[in-house]
């Protein structure tokens, strides 16, 4: 009997747009699970693995794309008791690491990378939800291990990384604060941060109106560049700790070392490409239901609905820097 089939988007080399083709339904083995997906959230890493600028995801071409799934549990493969067929799950699974990504109808993924979907979330919602939790998440408490009364400051709160860690950090206790633009001001204060208008408030400046002078406990940078030098001259003398999950680049640690203060980098793509750590990830977004079922978590979506066959433009509305909020295409016919 021939093995039944599935639409999936693929890229055949780089810069290439996607190619809507038909490839055979995965079939979970052990340990994994076979997840019917509803939506694919889209990453800026999805359009640089498109473009061929992501030698560090490990995902050669031709390949099927797609980070992060939300959908519903099709099959479950010997040994996997946590799922069942009919759940509604959600995770950050694939297209990194030469493993199939979420641009398809059916996938088959490591159990340990899943958890249940928020109740207090939609497809949508949730599909747009694990790469940034999961990366906000292991730089506040798995490296930073922030405590309630900390003072936090987040570079970019206002984007993927940014907004969340910003729920995040508020969710512990912590008092906290966000650069941004002015256009900006009403997004970050909307989640409740303080916002800082980083085009007119200099690093000595808000240091200064926010701790006395004395530095933040953690600054989590998600911008990268010079915001990461600026970082450094944030942090709290004596046990300041800055994070950043887009350490690019060569930068001066004197800054850092002179006031006693330490950093850690995020790579949250390192249980996808190892296969260490993926239960992890589970926890993770375990956490994030918790949350955003608790009403401690929401994320920002662009308005605008894409499906496989407009995939590209959720691509292009990244690359040119018009989305307004995290993009999700919904996988039609599922």
């Amino acid at each position: 009997m021939s093995q039944a089939a599935m639409q999936a988007l693929i890229v055949e080399s780089a810069g290439a747009p996607f190619t809507a083709v038909q490839l055979p339904r995965p079939v979970a083995g052990p340990g994994q699970v076979l997840v019917r997906i509803l939506a694919s959230g889209v990453n800026p890493l999805d359009t640089k693995i498109r473009a061929g600028q992501a030698g560090h995801a490990r995902h050669p071409l031709p390949a099927v794309l797609g980070l992060d799934l939300a959908g519903v549990v099709e099959a479950v493969g010997a040994g996997v008791t946590a799922f069942a067929p009919g759940d509604e799950v959600y995770g950050m699974t694939g297209g990194v690491g030469g493993l199939q990504g979420s641009l398809a109808q059916y996938a088959a993924v490591d159990a340990d990378l899943l958890a249940r979907k928020p109740a207090a979330l939609s497809m949508r919602e949730a599909a747009a939800l694990p790469l940034v939790f999961i990366t906000a998440w292991e730089g506040l408490v798995d490296r930073a291990r922030v405590q309630p009364g900390q003072k936090v400051l987040v570079h970019g709160g206002a984007g993927g990384v940014g907004h969340i860690a910003v729920q995040i950090a508020r969710a512990l206790g912590a008092q906290v604060y966000a650069t941004g633009s002015a256009a900006q001001k009403a997004i970050i204060e909307g989640y409740g941060a303080t916002a800082i208008d980083h085009a007119t408030t200099s690093v000595a400046q808000y240091v200064d109106q926010y701790t006395a002078g004395e530095g933040f406990d953690v600054v989590y940078d998600t911008v990268g560049g010079t915001v990461l030098d600026d970082s450094f001259l944030a942090a709290r003398t004596y046990g300041g700790h800055v994070v950043s999950c887009l350490g690019w680049g060569v930068h001066a640690l004197a800054p850092l070392s002179f006031r006693a203060a330490t950093y850690s980098g995020v790579f949250t793509l390192l249980p996808l490409l190892t296969g260490k750590g993926r239960a992890h990830h589970g926890e993770i977004l375990r956490e994030a239901a918790r949350l955003a079922d608790a009403g401690k978590l929401c994320v920002r979506l662009d308005a605008r609905h894409f499906t496989l066959g407009s995939a590209i433009d959720a691509h292009r509305a990244i690359e040119t820097g018009t989305a307004k909020g995290k993009l999700v295409v919904e996988i039609a016919g599922n």
